[in-house]
């Protein structure tokens, strides 16, 4: 491990001074890449510099001690010992985590695609409850929120949004998320007080960059139709909506929700980058949406990652598994808990070799 360590101190040192050369040729993708390498590394070497100065420390004091005879001067340098070796225990741990495989989406913003699946209006209910849920929860981590796409359903739920979440932690926090989401509660439209089962579906996208993902303009086929649904003065008198096609893969994306024609075109080519990026980085499928396919499944409920129970306040995550009874904070955006349990779940899971 320390022979790869010092192999990355001198990848760093190269690179930090190619820096300026590749920053002035101009290159974006180049440039972006050489900053990102640069914050990868930076971090290891740094806990690497730290290692080699406590480990010495540590050496320093065994030799001190070694001569030492006077007993509570060798308590005294017992406990200095103890103390260095506890810190450098802990930092061989925290190099063993810098040193798993970095998550090639590790910074970017991250698309959210909600829809409700099943359970009628009621899973369209669900859908726009999920979607505050992860408004309030970019908001309580400093994270902006926008709206690229939605489709209101009668009773001020959603039958599809989509929305961009911005930051630098919004992929760490959110990328979890993919999948069915069950909920068990007693629906608005419930007359007779019974508890229904719905479920709506969460897919997950790393945004993409223009320099990411190349699109051949000839590849698109751009249709403009008038907009539907819940709206301004626009909405149902111009043809300002656009869906576009991509030739190639068969994906299409609609966008609907501005007034120009031109930003629901810009929002749609966002949303089809993105969808093409996480293909392109999902290497077991080979057709285009296989791994968005992946986390919405058949977005029924027995398919679920995560159950919300309204009369327990009570929330399960399948995967770990975790179970919280404060359903309550949660939904007004106090997922951290769940966040962290699945982080440190797949920590544990990477360090085993798993």
């Amino acid at each position: 491990m320390f022979e790869q360590l010092a192999a990355l101190a001198e990848e760093l040192d190269r690179l930090e001074a190619e820096l300026p050369r590749i920053y002035a040729a101009g290159d974006r993708r180049a440039s972006r890449d050489a900053g990102r390498r640069q914050q990868e590394l930076r971090p290891v070497v740094d806990a690497y510099g730290e290692w080699r100065r406590v480990s010495q420390d540590v050496d320093d004091a065994r030799e001190v001690l070694d001569g030492v005879t006077d007993p509570a001067e060798r308590d005294t340098w017992k406990a200095e010992l103890a103390d260095k070796e506890a810190q450098l225990a802990a930092l061989e741990i925290r190099i063993k985590e810098l040193l798993l495989p970095h998550d090639p989406n590790e910074g970017r913003n991250v698309i959210l695609e909600i829809q409700g699946t099943e359970g009628g209006e009621e899973a369209n209910l669900w859908a726009g409850d999920l979607y505050r849920m992860y408004q309030r929860f970019a908001e309580r981590h400093g994270l902006k929120t926008e709206v690229l796409s939605s489709q209101p359903s009668e009773h001020g739920g959603y039958r599809d949004i989509t929305f961009l979440v911005k930051g630098e932690d919004a992929w760490a926090k959110l990328k979890y998320e993919g999948g069915p989401h069950r909920v068990q509660r007693v629906p608005a439209t419930e007359s007779q007080g019974r508890i229904h089962t719905s479920a709506a579906t969460v897919a997950v996208l790393p945004e993409a960059e223009d320099v990411d993902v190349e699109i051949d303009p000839n590849d698109l086929e751009v249709d403009v139709f008038r907009a539907t649904g819940p709206g301004g003065q626009s909405v149902n008198t111009t043809d300002s909506a656009v869906r576009i096609t991509h030739k190639p893969t068969g994906l299409v994306v609609s966008c609907q929700d501005e007034k120009s024609q031109l930003q629901n075109k810009d929002k749609a080519m966002r949303i089809l980058r993105s969808r093409l990026l996480q293909a392109e980085q999902d290497r077991q499928h080979a057709e285009v949406s296989a791994a968005r396919r992946d986390q919405v499944k058949g977005g029924g409920r027995s398919e679920k990652i995560r159950t919300y129970n309204y009369k327990e306040n009570r929330l399960t995550d399948h995967r770990i598994p975790i179970t919280l009874h404060s359903l309550d904070r949660v939904l007004d955006g106090e997922l951290d808990d769940v966040v962290d349990a699945l982080a440190a779940d797949e920590r544990s899971r990477q360090l085993g070799g798993e």
